[in-house]
């Protein structure tokens, strides 16, 4: 047999997982519409994964108002048309960036969390002794932690822009003397229903994302802590690459949707 390059190993190893990713996906959607439901797990990983994130998400949100206008103002000063800055940052955040970055901080926070969580369990051997005592551990720990991510990312989405709309706001406020209600106003002119559904759309498919890779890395983690610290950086990575790949895919279908 010859020498297999590397980069052929590679490229193998990453289509198998992806089948395994796939087949994990699989396994959430029959699992997850049968009953029981684990409600009270499910409303306790809502909480934790909404809660938790939240301060990091309203922090970043704010901050990326700020640079976002601070760095635009002078371009647009440039051409005489600073009166275009609601407009502009409003449809940039709400439609891309928004939602891009408030998944990418939560996919750190999240799913290496997910990962960890459930690769400790896997090692410690907890998850096989809930097999042995009768519980569905599949149920019981991935489908409500996926559940969880679904729901909750769309509801940080939108908080985490409102607070960037409101740094904007307040870079214009003392900058330019512009009142919060005129630029609230032209924000909310300047949206349309084009641009707050496919956002909050791709938002449900961002969580999904986070929550099933999270999940995958940390159910199937290997054996001792170093596989416990592999499945968190994993989670992270594998799941940031996903999120851009979700993102192409929704861009460009919402385009073909905007020529129609």
């Amino acid at each position: 047999m010859g020498h297999i390059p590397k980069a052929a190993l590679q490229m193998r190893k990453f289509f198998i997982e992806i089948g395994e990713l796939s087949y994990f996906a699989g396994r959430f959607f029959k699992v997850g519409i049968r009953p029981p439901f684990e409600f009270k797990e499910f409303l306790r990983q809502c909480y934790n994964m909404g809660n938790r994130s939240l301060v990091l998400v309203l922090v970043t949100g704010f901050i990326i108002g700020l640079v976002l206008t601070l760095q635009s103002r002078p371009t647009l000063i440039e051409f005489g048309a600073v009166s275009w800055m609601p407009n502009m940052v409003g449809i940039s955040i709400v439609r891309e960036l928004g939602p891009v970055i408030t998944a990418l901080v939560c996919a750190g926070r999240i799913a290496s969390g997910i990962g960890a969580e459930l690769g400790s369990m896997r090692v410690t051997e907890q998850i096989d002794a809930m097999e042995v005592s009768g519980t569905n551990p599949f149920k019981y720990l991935v489908v409500t932690r996926i559940m969880a991510t679904t729901l909750m990312l769309p509801l940080l989405v939108i908080l985490g822009d409102a607070v960037a709309l409101y740094g904007s706001a307040l870079v214009e406020n003392f900058k330019g003397n512009v009142s919060f209600q005129l630029y609230f106003n032209t924000v909310f002119d300047a949206l349309s229903y084009g641009d707050l559904i496919p956002a909050t759309i791709k938002s449900f498919f961002f969580g999904f994302a986070i929550g099933l890779v999270g999940c995958y890395k940390g159910y199937y983690s290997k054996k001792g802590t170093a596989g416990v610290g592999t499945a968190a950086n994993t989670a992270v990575v594998f799941t940031s690459m996903l999120l851009f790949v979700i993102d192409f895919v929704a861009v460009f279908i919402s385009d073909i949707f905007y020529e129609l």
